[in-house]
């Protein structure tokens, strides 16, 4: 596909976008354990950006796309995250198109807005911070993902100026999203990669379950540990960067055919859970805690699981423990036939050396990794919220 070159004159008369009157409120804090984001349309306005704190619903869709920021100077930045902010709040709140000559909507969802209006959650690259005479104001701890032992990425499949995730009960609806917010900032962001994931039902109930059979997201922080180990409010860093939090999304191919050949047992010792209830291996319910202690040789919960190298649950692990966001993908087959599914995978932290990159050296070697391929992804750096119609992502960063 030939990308047409950025027309800086086009990029500014466009960035002028009708605002959505009324401030709304930010999002609460609730116990991401069973708080779910619903059809409604969430709070744009904030002190956080929506999409973090409550768990995607089952059934509901993302897509999510790592951008190239084609901008030139830091007056166009200014304008392409306006830009990019203006059309996110309309779509947020549910505004209905403009009537202009050409349509302002591309008409996918029809003339009646429907409820489910997307959340929009925006996060800033490494590579942005080399541009723009901002490589004094980057985050401490956002760097580019490394590749771990056990990785097999793609370039093509990796990193990016800027990412953007849009979530919505409907495919549609995110798809709508990501084309309203190319119009509205006209050839300042060019995609770099995009996947679609989804939340399976918890069948029967509990947590929603991924491709391989077993319950996803069971522990997660609760919300009275969110400003200890997902906000960065005190961390080393630049002032702009509090209330934001650290992103590390990973795609996470799982090889299913070989998983689906090996016994039920074998499946549950390799993850560390009953696969029909979810709980651990020397409990009954999914939101039981293991008791290592009580099982030094790894007799009922063996000490290679997944679980168990994940979370040792030791008081000097505690604070390496992450907020975690994940959706199934299935995009076909590839070019042998082998069906392509797996797991994008999406965290949230204080700091993804301290957190998250510490939880995957445990993982190195575990037997799981003979069953997945991690190929791509990225870490980024969410902002704050937008706080009211004169605010916009970034502009304690540019401005």
């Amino acid at each position: 596909m030939v990308i047409p070159p950025f027309d800086r004159r086009a990029f500014l008369r466009g960035t002028v976008v009708a605002g959505v009157g009324g401030a709304v409120t930010a999002a609460s804090a609730a116990d991401p354990g069973t708080a779910f984001l619903s059809a409604a349309p969430q709070p744009f306005h904030g002190v956080h950006q929506a999409g973090i704190e409550r768990s995607p619903a089952p059934g509901s869709h993302t897509v999510f796309t790592a951008f190239d920021v084609t901008v030139r100077t830091p007056a166009e930045l200014v304008e392409l995250l306006r830009a990019l902010t203006d059309r996110a709040r309309r779509l947020a709140c549910g505004a209905a198109p403009d009537i202009t000559t050409p349509p302002s909507d591309d008409g996918l969802l029809g003339p009646d807005r429907p409820a489910s209006a997307p959340t929009v959650t925006v996060g800033f690259g490494a590579s942005l911070f080399e541009r723009f005479g901002l490589s004094g104001r980057r985050p401490a701890a956002l760097t580019t993902m490394p590749a771990f032992p056990n990785d097999r990425l793609r370039p093509g499949w990796c990193h990016g100026d800027l990412s953007v995730q849009l979530s919505a009960p409907d495919l549609d609806t995110c798809v709508h999203a990501l084309r309203e917010l190319g119009r509205a900032t006209l050839g300042g962001l060019r995609p770099r990669w995009r996947i679609d994931g989804f939340v399976s039902p918890p069948r029967p109930d509990g947590t929603p379950r991924n491709l391989l059979g077993f319950k996803d997201g069971t522990v997660n922080p609760r919300a009275a540990e969110y400003d200890r180990l997902i906000w960065t409010g005190k961390v080393p860093g630049p002032a702009w960067i509090a209330d934001g939090t650290y992103l590390v999304i990973r795609l996470i191919r799982m090889l299913v055919e070989s998983w689906d050949r090996v016994d039920r047992t074998g499946q549950e010792r390799i993850l560390g859970r009953d696969r029909d209830t979810g709980a651990p291996l020397d409990g009954y319910r999914e939101t039981d805690e293991p008791d290592y202690a009580d099982d030094p040789q790894g007799v009922l919960t063996p000490l290679t699981s997944h679980i168990r190298r994940a979370n040792p649950r030791t008081p000097d692990t505690a604070d390496n423990r992450i907020l975690r966001r994940a959706f199934n993908y299935d995009q076909g087959v590839d070019e042998l036939g082998n069906l392509d599914q797996g797991l994008v995978f999406l965290c949230y932290q204080h700091d993804p050396q301290r957190q998250f990159e510490t939880i995957q050296r445990r993982l190195t070697d575990e037997p799981l990794t003979a069953y997945i391929r991690p190929f791509g992804g990225g870490y980024f750096f969410v902002p704050p919220g937008v706080r009211d119609e004169s605010d916009f992502y970034g502009r304690a960063l540019v401005t």
